[in-house]
């Protein structure tokens, strides 16, 4: 069997390696536009409640992947300048430096003889010889854009605004800071990767572009906007650019899985919006789907593929469907910072997916649910 791997990010990386053990005779192919040496964005959320199943799958991966990781079991919610403290369970949120994930991964991946080319851009998908090709490029990816219709996919687009940076401070805890400053309603997620580094996702509603005036703004100004709004957070630490363009957040989905031998994964399938901190989480956990699948129909790729589909697509659409409730949350920021109460504010973040209900906050988050009753939430009296 060959497989052509198309994107050399995490999930596909991890595919390879997946694939490899599992088939050793097989051939596997990545293929990568950026440079050996390249990466985009800053750390990498990996929470320990989704590493189970991924170390289940490659013990020895994602050990050392763990070993690069940095961990803390609390997130702080800062709203009307009060904040409060969430002790997460277990472990908590994992987060490893981008660069450092890649590395793991590719080392692992040529260890077991995975061919993997970078610098290496597609001028035909249609073109290339395999039992099966992977999409594994994310949210634009090239395999899919080839033939759209084929995966009945559809495009769409938030209102919100957002950029993700970097800050050559490791905070002490990851936090989001929701801030009305000056008539707008800004945002910022930040977590620590590494002993020194933290990555700063910065957000606004659309209102607050449009009134400040981000649009004619140039990326230095819109950072030094930002800088100036959570100086209190960055404690005279500037922002780091590494690519960091101002977007609004894609929403790509598929109606096919499959076409033909082609087949995508992660955010090719399915945007995850970054609020739910599990977007390279959910397309490692498609790989190991798409691999158990191959590994049980090596020689069926269009039964695997059938497998593959049956066997994720029950949890898959559970996450994208969280990913929804909690972008279109998000969406309505300007009106949840109306809300008075801190704790009633952090009440509805923190259920705002419907994953999390008030009998579940009560049993993973009992000091956040004291806190909460004493302070009048009213959802939890009774």
């Amino acid at each position: 069997m060959k497989v052509i791997i198309v994107g050399g990010g995490p999930s596909g990386l991890f595919l390879s390696i997946l694939l490899k053990q599992r088939l050793p005779h097989a051939r596997i192919d990545v293929h990568e536009q950026n440079p050996a040496d390249a990466t985009f964005g800053f750390g990498v959320v990996l929470a320990d409640s989704g590493l189970a199943s991924l170390r289940e799958a490659a013990p020895e991966v994602v050990e050392d992947l763990m070993g690069a990781m940095r961990f803390n079991d609390r997130q702080t919610i800062v709203m009307r300048e009060r904040p409060i403290v969430v002790r997460r369970p277990g472990a908590g949120g994992g987060a490893i430096p981008r660069i450092d994930l890649l590395r793991i991964l590719h080392d692992h991946a040529r260890r077991l003889d995975v061919d993997v080319r970078h610098e290496h851009r597609l001028a035909d998908v249609h073109a290339l010889d395999a039992d099966l090709v992977v999409g594994a490029d994310g949210v634009n990816s090239t395999l899919r854009a080839a033939d759209e219709a084929a995966f009945g996919t559809t495009h769409g687009q938030l209102t919100n605004h957002f950029a993700w940076y970097g800050v050559d401070k490791a905070f002490e805890t990851p936090a989001l800071v929701f801030r009305e400053w000056r008539g707008g309603c800004f945002v910022a997620h930040y977590y620590p990767y590494s002993a020194a580094m933290s990555t700063f996702v910065a957000e606004c509603d659309d209102r607050t572009w449009v009134e400040f005036g981000m649009e004619a703004m140039d990326a230095r100004a819109r950072q030094a906007l930002f800088e100036e709004v959570f100086a209190p957070e960055l404690g005279g630490h500037g922002l780091i650019s590494n690519h960091s363009s101002w977007r609004q957040f894609p929403v790509v989905r598929n109606r096919a899985w499959h076409a033909g031998n082609r087949v995508l994964l992660g955010d090719a399938l399915a945007s995850a919006h970054f609020s739910i901190g599990s977007g390279t989480r959910i397309a490692m956990e498609d790989a190991v789907a798409l691999a158990e699948a191959l590994r049980q129909r090596p020689d069926d790729v269009g039964g695997a593929l059938e497998l593959y589909v049956a066997s994720r697509k029950p949890a898959k659409q559970r996450l994208i469907r969280a990913s929804e409730a909690s972008y279109n949350w998000y969406e309505r920021v300007r009106e949840w910072m109306r809300i008075e109460s801190p704790h009633e504010f952090v009440y509805r973040f923190m259920t705002r997916t419907g994953r999390v209900d008030r009998d579940r906050l009560k049993l993973q988050y009992p000091d956040l649910v004291r806190e909460m009753e004493e302070a009048g939430v009213a959802a939890l009296a009774g």
